[in-house]
């Protein structure tokens, strides 16, 4: 039976903090807005900052959904199976806000990551404030090993200046709108900050 919870701590961030995915959804207020469920992996690119605040960080790569319904709405969910282990879902449900490269905490929220998640493709990072914090049944979330993370995105982006990849971000469809024309990742891309 799912419950509910005050916040993030003891088995419920232990939980959170070693799955190897997490998934993250948003949509826009209009009707016919689309929605936007987006996979999440890269080790050590989420963070629990206390009990009631999560940031993970927002590569490049693909459209920028998340931050634009970020920009309108500030609504997220946030959701992590178990796929070994005992059957458990966990939903963190919050306001979200886009951090972007120019913004005075950019640097100290990186500060709170493993050095080795950061990667070149960084464009902004996500911060959530939970709402409500729930659990339930994954009884029918398959079993599956993880074995490792796929390195093609940091392979790909790491071979890119930071000005090259500003201009690949300018470059792609629905990064600096999204795919129902809300504004969404700020461009041109700032240059990082050093950190």
């Amino acid at each position: 039976m799912g419950k509910t919870y005050e916040r993030i701590d003891g088995r419920l961030r232990a939980f959170i903090e070693s799955q190897p995915v997490f998934f993250a959804a948003t949509a826009p207020l209009a009707d016919d807005g689309h929605v936007n469920v987006s996979p999440k992996g890269r080790s050590g690119t989420l963070v629990v900052i206390d009990e009631l605040t999560l940031a993970y960080l927002d590569f490049g790569g693909s459209t920028a959904e998340t931050i634009a319904h970020l920009r309108e709405n500030g609504r997220i969910t946030l959701m992590w199976c178990a796929f070994t282990g005992p059957p458990t879902v966990v939903r963190v449900h919050g306001r979200g806000e886009a951090v972007f490269r120019d913004d005075p905490r950019f640097a100290g929220l990186v500060g709170r990551f493993d050095p080795a998640a950061d990667g070149s493709a960084l464009r902004a990072i996500v911060l959530v404030h939970a709402e409500r914090v729930s659990d339930s049944c994954g009884f029918a979330v398959p079993l599956m090993e993880y074995r490792e993370d796929r390195s093609l995105h940091s392979d790909f982006f790491d071979r890119k200046t930071d000005p090259e990849f500003a201009a690949y971000c300018e470059g792609k469809d629905h990064v600096g709108t999204s795919i129902d024309g809300m504004p969404a990742l700020p461009l041109p891309l700032p240059p990082r900050p050093a950190v």
